[in-house]
């Protein structure tokens, strides 16, 4: 499956981010959103790719990064293991949320499936509510959190840098 997911991967880059192109069930359990005082930053809600309500509520009191992704998106594509591998890594100690957008969701649900991201909670922001919330207008980009919800940095990050904002993160 990595192979295959690889493989996507390269011919997404090859092809560049151009034009846009089922089925997995996130294996997330989300935590109870009335747990901690949640900041501004955390105030909203959406969907999940299955459809169900989701609190952003649930990702106060640890360090979140955001991740704004399209299903159609190479620079994304090369970015998922990157995001799967450190949500591995610092689990419970940094939140991750996938906002997709700029897609449908059955692209978005093939994108989860293909680069093996179910452990990561992801919403289908198709109207894009979210992304203007936090004043995004491509993919694909980060918002990075601190335990408090203050924005300590917005936009781009390759591999080595977010994982350096992660890894501050969670000490």
């Amino acid at each position: 499956m990595r192979r295959r997911a690889v493989l996507l991967a390269a011919a997404l880059l090859a092809a560049g981010c151009g034009a846009p192109e089922e089925q997995t069930t996130a294996a997330w359990d989300p935590p109870d959103p009335g747990a901690t005082a949640a900041p501004a930053t955390l105030a909203f809600t959406g969907k999940t790719l299955d459809g169900k309500p989701y609190d952003a509520r649930v990702l106060a009191g640890l360090p979140t990064v955001l991740w704004f992704w399209a299903p159609w998106c190479a620079t994304c594509a090369s970015e998922a293991q990157s995001v799967r591998d450190l949500e591995e890594q610092y689990r419970g100690k940094v939140n991750f949320l996938g906002i997709a957008g700029l897609g449908d969701n059955k692209a978005m649900h093939q994108f989860v499936d293909d680069f093996e991201l179910s452990a990561v909670p992801h919403l289908d922001d198709q109207a894009g509510a979210i992304w203007k919330k936090f004043k995004i207008t491509q993919q694909s980009l980060y918002v990075v959190l601190d335990k408090t919800g203050k924005v300590r940095k917005t936009g781009y990050l390759d591999d080595l840098q977010l994982t350096a904002e992660v890894k501050s993160l969670a000490v």
